[in-house]
This record gives structure tokens, sequence and C-alpha cells, in this order.
């Protein structure tokens, strides 16, 4: 088994890159602190390659996914297909029509011998899903970490810049504390 990069190098380094900018300028258009949103897009990047991970695992293993996937989705889903069609009345056409049909696949589905290419479409399903989801889990981590150095104060992770408490303005001069405007008063004339 070849490590991930090294067959597909624009799957393996690309999908990570761009999961990685696209949360990353997400944050940023939010209004998230430059760091917090670097934090988060390389947290993204590394859920994303994480995510590849899991799809390549999941291909590894789709024979064994799969038939457990047909045992415990399909007898269920049939059930409740049957339990729909005793509910409709006899006579009606779509006891027979549509809900015997949907019960057929359905029973399908359970003996079905999935192929190489149902292998192969499985692991691409998995990779759909696992990628964005493993990408925004991991960069709403990255989110939440950018907010310890902005608690102790490391610039770049703050939001809005220092204030000043003897700035003309500043809740704390003598002007704010009487409400007259600092441009007002006899300080500066």
């Amino acid at each position: 088994m070849r490590p991930l990069g090294q067959t597909r190098p624009l799957l393996a380094y690309g999908v990570p890159a761009a999961a990685g900018l696209a949360v990353g300028g997400a944050l940023t258009a939010q209004g998230e602190d430059p760091g917090t949103a670097a934090l988060g897009g390389a947290a993204a990047a590394l859920g994303a390659r994480g995510g590849l991970g899991a799809a390549r695992l999941a291909g590894k293993h789709s024979p064994e996914l799969i038939a457990k996937l047909q045992e415990r989705a399909a007898v269920p889903l049939g059930n409740v297909i049957g339990n729909i069609g005793l509910q409709v009345p006899a006579e009606s056409k779509y006891r027979s029509g549509v809900i015997g049909k949907a019960a057929d696949i359905v029973a399908g589905l359970h003996d079905a011998k999935i192929g190489e290419a149902g292998q192969k479409r499985f692991k691409q399903g998995v990779a759909a899903l696992a990628v964005p989801a493993s990408a925004a889990a991991a960069g709403l981590g990255g989110m939440a970490l950018g907010a310890i150095p902005g608690a102790m104060g490391v610039p770049g992770f703050g939001q809005g810049g220092a204030i000043d408490p003897e700035s003309p303005g500043s809740s704390n001069t003598a002007s704010a504390k009487y409400g007259v405007t600092p441009y007002a008063s006899t300080q500066y004339m």
C-alpha cells in the first residue's frame, strides 16, 4: 500500500489545500481575526487529509462494510415499506404497484453482490461525505483553538485593536465621566 500522496498528488495535496483555503477565507469573511482564520484553515486542511484517509480505508474494507450495510439497512427498510403497504387499502393500485416495486428493490439490495465498480462508487461516496465533514469539524476546532491565544492577548488573535484608557473619547477620561464630549470641553481649548 503506497502512501496517499505518491500516486495522486493533486488529490492528496490539492483537496486539503482547497479545503483549508475555503475555511480560512470563510472565517475571514465572517470577521474572525487573522490568527484564528489561519488556525481554522490549517486545521481544516488537516481534517480534509484525514477524510481522504478515511475514504481510502473504507475502500480497502468496502466488501465487509457493504455487507454490513446490506444486512443492517436493507432488512429494516424492507420492514418499513412492508408496514406502509399494509396500511394502504388492498384495492389501491399503489399497494401492488409502487409499494410492491419498492419492496422488490429493497429485497434485491439485500441479496445483491456488489462488484468492483460498486465498491469504487462506495469509496467515492465515503470520500464525498468524509472530506467536507472532517474539514468542517477540524476547522471548527481550529477556530476554537484560536480563542486561546486571543484570550492571552497574543497579537493577531484579538478582535479589534487595543484600547487606550487615557485616549480622548475613552470612558475613563474626565470628559466622558461628566458626559461632555472631549472636543467641547475646556481641556482642549
